[in-house]
């Protein structure tokens, strides 16, 4: 496959960092090298993971080898990773589905689905495109429906629209998060040529994505609450995220309010009434 080196490149950068980053304590070792606290030898990797230390290096340089299910499993357990850090691993190791190419916009079902929600939703193919979405999601962010249809891109928007960071409660908070939740989702299509031309232009748009995306954070997605500030005031909905079972390449993104204050306050900040006009969201 002719993405192969990138993702062993991608792998190895990975699993450096990580290496790097590691708490000495957490694995019951001394202080390293002038009294370091934080970060471990290859040597203490590949004795910690029983794995040979030419092997290991040989990952971490990127070279062309195939390694096993059970070695980057132990790799894992040894760099302590999360649920997320594993999963990215065993997928830049060819271990994990590909993902249908994404379809935009968003199927006649899927819409009228989104259409038929009450508070904020919207759908993102694969590659974080917004697809689709509804009319409480267009009055909570207005510029979904203003922006060209090429920048309609969850992330593109996260990192280069000011008015994002103003809705926000917490936009570094949430921006180095979602980040951290795109990489776990792509890792198996890190090489493909929307997806690299986005990260290109982000990192070209943006220091925050620039610096962030080279720390090599990976986060799996939980629901949560989320703050945004409107003209009324703070709202706060609960985040979350749904599949439809015949468009697993599509992921629903739901915001329902934490209370019936917060209902009660994004309905008179938006003046939002069911059934109103939207403009449309093909893209």
């Amino acid at each position: 496959m002719p993405d192969e080196p990138e993702r062993r490149k991608e792998l190895g950068a990975f699993l450096r960092a990580r290496r790097e980053q590691l708490s000495r304590e957490a694995l019951s070792l001394p202080p390293g090298t002038r009294g370091a606290l934080v970060g471990l030898r290859r040597e203490e990797v590949s004795v910690a993971s029983g794995v040979s230390m030419t092997w290991y290096t040989w990952l971490e340089q990127g070279r062309d080898i195939t390694p096993s299910r059970q070695v980057l499993g132990a790799v894992a357990d040894a760099l302590r990773l999360t649920d997320a850090e594993r999963a990215y691993v065993l997928s830049l190791g060819g271990y994990a589905p590909t993902l249908p190419a994404h379809v935009e916009p968003a199927p006649p079902h899927v819409q009228r689905l989104l259409d038929a929600l009450d508070h904020p939703a919207y759908a993102l193919t694969p590659d974080w495109g917004v697809a689709g979405w509804n009319d409480a999601y267009e009055l909570l962010y207005p510029r979904i429906a203003e922006v060209a249809p090429v920048e309609r891109n969850l992330l593109w928007l996260l990192f280069t629209d000011p008015r994002l960071r103003e809705l926000l409660d917490d936009w570094q908070v949430t921006s180095r998060r979602f980040l951290a939740e795109f990489r776990a989702e792509t890792a198996h299509r890190l090489t493909d040529p929307a997806l690299a031309q986005l990260v290109t232009a982000l990192s070209e748009r943006s220091g925050e994505f620039r610096e962030w995306w080279r720390s090599y954070d990976v986060g799996g997605f939980e629901s949560r609450a989320r703050v945004f500030h409107l003209d009324v005031g703070a709202v706060t909905f609960e985040h979350h995220q749904v599949r439809p079972s015949d468009r697993l390449d599509l992921q629903l993104v739901l915001y329902t309010p934490a209370s019936a204050a917060d209902a009660a306050l994004f309905h008179a900040a938006s003046g939002y009434s069911r059934g109103g006009s939207r403009p449309s969201a093909a893209v």
